[in-house]
């Protein structure tokens, strides 16, 4: 057996049998199909969907495996010894709640990866800065020689990144579904970023949601704590080895910003690593992950100077505060992975002592709580322009002291946006929400917005 909850009871013999059911065919599906047929197995797979999106791909690879389409099979999945689930599906949906019922452990591929796993993790999770602070501990590690495979929720699926030789060390990024169905990690170093509500459509509150993420401290490894968020400082566990971060002065050996002489220095206690305005990457809440970086490299002994050098040249991820161009004196910033309210009040503060903002915003908010939008954009925003199913929920929230307006696309978003701003403010993309209303995701989002900005900038 490859998951490691036991199953409760002995299943009956029949004909057909699979000794695992993987469940959900899109890029990590097809990631765990690929390394259950290098072990050997009899497996099937089944989706919710007609066509999910690695269908051609496994009737190509694999045509004489069973796909069961349309529902999630129940039947199918009584028949394995195990189930292999996709983070896209949620424990709660009814088969697999009843395949857990009848005692059929369930797990990720992240708990597979982490059975397999020879090297070292360093992991990271979060509502928001994920991405990036993977990245940086990623290259800071590559740039101090070793050899490091990077992935996870992030670009290469990790059960993919087991392939080849060994390498010295392995940076995931790990959402919460990932880590509701992984139950043997043990980090050598991992980090919950900041908690702000996400995915309310999946979790009962922001209590369960904190929960998920904090599976990600399991292990005896190096606890990277941020100060700064209630939710993850109340994780905190004096019995384990720690560091935290902060954007205050640091304490003990910690990390933190220290003012000395009109300078803003990040810090580990007394040491000066680098100047805030040496970053590229720019907003307060990049030099949060920042710090939280450094705090992930240290722990396996990056020097100094590698992390300073890779901070200096770091212009960030596409689609996370991503400066587009300036037009007529108005900058233009593509956010459109600000999926959620913290996202886009982090965009927001970020940019604020840049000009007035114009901001592009709307989706589908997830049932998230979307108060929190308020002050930050009375505060900050001059003009909301809204699009996406939810838009008329945020304009009831807002309420009137501010302008805004409703388009019906991109396209006229980034219309209005043009005919409202003047040179000196920001034109910024930041939904509070997720893309899958109007757009395949929020790479496409983004995509159709840095286009409709550049024809501005053609004309």
């Amino acid at each position: 057996m490859l998951c490691t909850k036991e199953k409760k009871i002995t299943m009956s013999d029949t004909k057909q049998h699979y000794d695992a059911v993987v469940v959900g065919l899109g890029k990590t599906g097809l990631s765990c199909v690929r390394f259950l047929m290098r072990k050997g197995l009899n497996i099937a797979i089944t989706d919710s969907r007609i066509e999910p999106p690695e269908l051609l791909t496994i009737k190509r690879e694999f045509a004489s495996i069973p796909v069961y389409l349309g529902e999630i099979n129940t039947n199918i999945l009584l028949l394995s010894d195990q189930i292999i689930l996709s983070p896209g599906v949620s424990l709660q949906d009814k088969a697999i709640a009843q395949v857990i019922e009848s005692g059929i452990p369930v797990c990720g591929d992240i708990e597979l990866f982490c059975q397999q796993a020879k090297a070292p993790i360093i992991a990271i999770s979060g509502s928001n800065g994920k991405s990036t602070v993977t990245t940086l501990v990623a290259e800071m590690a590559q740039q101090s020689g070793l050899k490091t495979n990077v992935g996870g929720n992030l670009g290469t699926p990790a059960l993919d990144l087991l392939e080849g030789d060994k390498p010295d060390l392995y940076v995931l990024e790990l959402s919460s579904f990932q880590l509701e169905t992984t139950f043997s990690l043990s980090a050598h170093a991992s980090a919950v970023l900041n908690i702000s509500p996400d995915h309310m459509d999946r979790y009962a509150n922001l209590l369960e949601y904190a929960e998920a993420k904090k599976k990600i401290y399991a292990g005896n490894g190096l606890m990277v704590i941020n100060e700064d968020d209630e939710l993850v400082n109340g994780m905190s566990d004096n019995t384990r080895k720690m560091v935290s971060f902060t954007l205050a002065k640091p304490t003990g050996n910690n990390f933190g910003l220290v003012k000395e002489q009109g300078n803003t220095w990040l810090c580990q206690g007394d040491n000066k690593l680098l100047r805030q305005e040496e970053l590229a990457i720019k907003g307060a809440h990049n030099v949060s992950n920042a710090l939280a970086a450094m705090a992930l490299a240290s722990s396996i002994d990056i020097p100094v100077s590698v992390m300073a050098a890779c901070l200096k040249n770091f212009t960030g991820l596409a689609h996370r505060c991503q400066w587009v161009k300036n037009i007529n004196g108005v900058d233009w910033f593509n956010d459109s992975k600000a999926t959620n309210v913290g996202a886009c009040i982090a965009s927001i503060n970020g940019l604020c002592d840049r000009g007035p903002i114009v901001l592009i915003a709307g989706g589908d908010s997830k049932n998230a709580e979307l108060a929190s939008l308020v002050p930050v954009i009375q505060e900050h925003v001059k003009h909301v322009v809204l699009l996406g199913v939810d838009a008329i929920k945020i304009a009831d929230t807002i309420g009137l002291d501010v302008s805004c307006e409703f388009v019906d696309d991109m396209d006229a978003a980034v219309s209005a946006a043009h005919n409202e701003a003047k040179s000196g403010d920001i034109v910024l993309l930041a939904p509070a929400c997720a893309s899958l209303d109007m757009f395949e995701n929020y790479q496409q989002r983004g995509d159709v917005f840095v286009a409709a900005v550049n024809i501005l900038g053609d004309t």
